[in-house]
């Protein structure tokens, strides 16, 4: 099994055990081990899978102003836990590598392995909730045939992805390419450097 095998298993573990209830205030019960990879790699779709729905809740035009600040901000928190989780999992990647012998004309990818790996699990739940669409029988055949269409093109961009992402990591492994990780900064979380926070402080 490849590396994005494996990690789309999780993230369609994840996505399945979500839906079980379908609420956002549903407990997480991680089933891997704290300390392993398969943890933060569950724990990554699983507030994805949060957060999608979320993003629906909000955009409900009959929703209580109040509700929709009270959502607003904890889709921002959950942004930022999201990339809390990634540069983890780009830590991870950089250890289990840190000991290659990087080739002289070893070159820098456009993103870290675990960004690429963020970007597939946001792509399995699009596949699942376009699935939705296409499995929708009170839906207009219209409907029904457009997002099969999508559901194909995603279908596609998954496998692309995934062989991208395994390319990736195997050319880390062998030296032809070399991480290198940036710490997103998100500067309107920190009182230090946003405006509004900092100005009203006192």
């Amino acid at each position: 099994m490849s590396n994005t095998e494996s990690y789309n298993n999780i993230f369609n573990q994840a996505i399945k055990d979500y839906h079980v209830k379908d609420n956002v205030d549903t407990p997480i019960n991680n089933p891997y081990d704290r300390e392993s990879i398969e943890n933060r790699l569950y724990l990554k779709c699983w507030i994805d899978t949060v957060q999608w729905h979320l993003e629906d809740i909000i955009r409900d035009p009959h929703i209580d102003p109040i509700e929709a600040l009270q959502i607003k901000r904890r889709i921002d928190r959950s942004n930022q836990d999201r990339t809390d989780l990634v540069e983890q999992i780009d830590s991870y990647f950089r250890q289990l590598y840190c000991d290659v012998a990087v080739l002289p004309d070893a070159r820098i990818n456009t993103e870290s392995p675990a960004w690429a790996i963020d970007r597939l699990s946001i792509l399995a739940l699009k596949i699942y909730h376009m699935q939705e669409q296409v499995d929708r029988e009170e839906a207009s055949e219209e409907h029904r045939e457009k997002c099969k269409s999508k559901l194909s093109v995603l279908l596609e961009q998954q496998k692309d992805l995934s062989t991208a992402i395994d390319q990736l990591l195997e050319d880390i492994a062998e030296g032809r390419k070399y991480m290198k990780v940036y710490r997103q900064m998100k500067m309107y979380n920190d009182p230090s450097t946003n405006p509004i926070l900092y100005k009203n402080k006192n």
